[in-house]
């Protein structure tokens, strides 16, 4: 057979070989199945592996996109640390994103923000660890165009976004308007980070069915 190893053609102080994609992402309970049960619901997910220590989730062809693993000594979450702040899910359209929206709701989880954030409409949950979760739709067709947003006065203006009402998003899908007008983030002037609800945001409750209770 032919080789096609080639590191040694390669410019090895140049910029790093980039990954194919991101794989998936690892969290820690003091409790496995209410989280486990919790991310089936959330992700409309199944469980490919696990045990009582361990579980494996996805919900497309990926083995798995999220991992939870039970440490029974794991100390509280705390808001202000440093590290991980939330993790993104993409809808293809906004009618996905708010079909998704509706079901959950439909299970009892609810949303802890809606902002439309000029490159993404998105809907932000915390799960019942108080692990932040957005779920969002691109609001424009190519990656130039949320870029040249971003580097635009508006976004530096107002970098957080505008807040919008789920249940009057859904009401204005049903009654025709477009998805490129509703996606549309409305001028409402600047807007600082210390506007953004997730950094005050209360850690939740737990049900016995793994949802969060308290309005999350």
């Amino acid at each position: 057979s032919i080789s096609t190893y080639t590191m040694a053609e390669s410019n090895l102080s140049g910029k790093v070989l980039p990954p194919s994609r991101l794989a998936h992402v690892v969290l820690r309970t003091r409790e496995l199945r209410p989280l486990v049960e919790f991310y089936k619901t959330f992700l409309g997910a199944h469980e490919t592996a696990g045990n009582e220590s361990l579980s494996f989730l996805t919900f497309d062809d990926e083995h798995h996109r999220i991992a939870i693993a039970a440490l029974p000594s794991c100390g509280d979450k705390n808001r202000m640390s440093a590290g991980l702040d939330h993790i993104a899910f993409t809808f293809e359209t906004l009618d996905d994103l708010m079909t998704a929206y509706a079901q959950r709701k439909a299970h009892g989880i609810l949303p802890v923000w809606c902002v439309n954030h000029g490159p993404t409409t998105s809907i932000y949950y915390q799960d019942p660890d108080g692990n932040v979760l957005e779920t969002q739709v691109d609001n424009f067709s190519t990656v130039e165009e949320p870029t040249e947003f971003m580097a635009s006065p508006k976004f530096i203006e107002n970098p957080i976004g505008v807040d919008f009402d789920p249940e009057d998003m859904i009401r204005r899908l049903k009654s025709g308007e477009p998805e490129e007008e509703l996606k549309k983030r409305p001028d409402i002037g600047p807007r600082g980070f210390e506007e953004i609800p997730l950094l005050n945001l209360p850690l939740p409750g737990r049900e016995g069915n793994g949802t969060v209770k308290n309005g999350a």
